[in-house]
């Protein structure tokens, strides 16, 4: 099955929502997951990408927060919501969706940020994605930089 670029899209956007509540209010991604089904148009949003990105986070945030920490110059707990939200997205589908390519987990992030983020925080986003793609895409990395 082909894979819509826009609605994986959405989703992101829709899971970044989410998880910047989660922060903010403490729920659980099961009842902000059902908030979301319930309250807002999903008909154009990979919904099973959406769970696959809450469940998943949720699944393995302390694993993702210690990589994340790895390449911070601050505690994790002086992010912005947004950003942490956007760095959790980013590092879960380096790490955990290697059918996604490192190039195009960055750009959405990148993204991400320039539409929700503050100002700069893109460029932020971008130097910690990047540092951690060369850890866990190395071998991809290095497959497309013999292609040039």
């Amino acid at each position: 099955m082909k894979t819509n670029v826009a609605a994986r899209s959405k989703a992101r956007r829709f899971a970044l929502q989410a998880l910047y509540q989660m922060q903010i209010t403490g729920d659980a991604a099961t009842i902000v997951e059902a908030q979301f089904l319930a309250d807002h148009e999903m008909k154009r949003v990979d919904v099973e990408y959406f769970h696959d990105l809450l469940s998943g986070i949720t699944a393995t945030r302390s694993e993702i927060l210690d990589a994340i920490k790895l390449k911070i110059d601050r505690d994790d707990s002086e992010i912005n919501p947004v950003e942490k939200a956007i760095l959790l997205i980013g590092v879960y589908e380096l790490k955990e969706r290697i059918d996604i390519p490192y190039r195009v987990v960055i750009n959405e992030s990148i993204e991400l940020a320039k539409q929700f983020g503050a100002s700069e925080s893109f460029k932020y986003v971008n130097s910690i994605l990047d540092a951690l793609a060369k850890r866990y895409r190395q071998v991809e990395i290095t497959a497309n930089a013999s292609k040039v």
